[in-house]
């Protein structure tokens, strides 16, 4: 924070860490061995859209941008009910039991990064990755972008508004040496109908 920062009242912003995106493919193979877990190969990012051309031109740009690879990920975009905008990276696996995280991570940082540096950082919010189990156990590692930390959401097996609790301290305690976990659980929002977690 420099002089005229102090004088005027204005912080600068925290910069993302969005580099600790790239730990996940790493955490996948330990949620993986340890609790059974297993990537869908899908991703999502979240963030609050602005209003006016300039934003909407932007996000053209950039799912144009990730579509333009010959062996492009299906790009949807959708608002959920609180207003928020998911822009969902959905790979088709190869190999269901082993799918492609790394490239998964390279598009989640793509859009971070490109929404990051047009202006848009503000309206970022975070960065999901869905698992399954075949026992019916969902969870979403969740990437907080103004945090720079993760945080595991399982939403119950039995349906309706209820957490796994259990599930989120188990993935809290297999990743804490892998990937920086938020701390304050206060933070572990729960996101219902989050892409691949409904």
């Amino acid at each position: 924070m420099g002089f005229w920062d102090v004088i005027t009242g204005r912080s600068k912003p925290k910069q993302a860490k969005l580099d600790a995106l790239f730990a996940i493919p790493d955490a996948g193979i330990t949620l993986q061995t340890e609790l059974g877990l297993v990537a869908t190969g899908d991703g999502a990012v979240c963030y609050r859209a602005a209003g006016g051309p300039g934003f909407a031109s932007a996000q053209d740009d950039l799912v144009a941008l990730l579509r333009a690879n010959p062996e492009a990920p299906r790009i949807t975009t959708g608002t959920d009910s609180y207003g928020y905008t998911w822009l969902e990276i959905d790979h088709d696996p190869v190999d269901p039991a082993n799918p492609d995280l790394s490239g998964l991570c390279t598009d989640l940082h793509a859009v971070n990064d490109t929404l990051e540096s047009q202006g848009y950082g503000p309206g970022l919010l975070c960065s999901l990755v869905p698992f399954t189990a075949v026992d019916g156990r969902r969870l979403g590692l969740v990437y907080l972008y103004k945090q720079g930390t993760f945080y595991p959401f399982a939403p119950s097996p039995g349906g309706g508004e209820q957490r796994d609790n259990i599930l989120e301290i188990q993935v809290r305690d297999a990743l804490a040496g892998s990937l920086p976990v938020e701390q304050d659980l206060s933070r572990w929002l729960a996101i219902w109908g989050a892409p691949g977690l409904d």
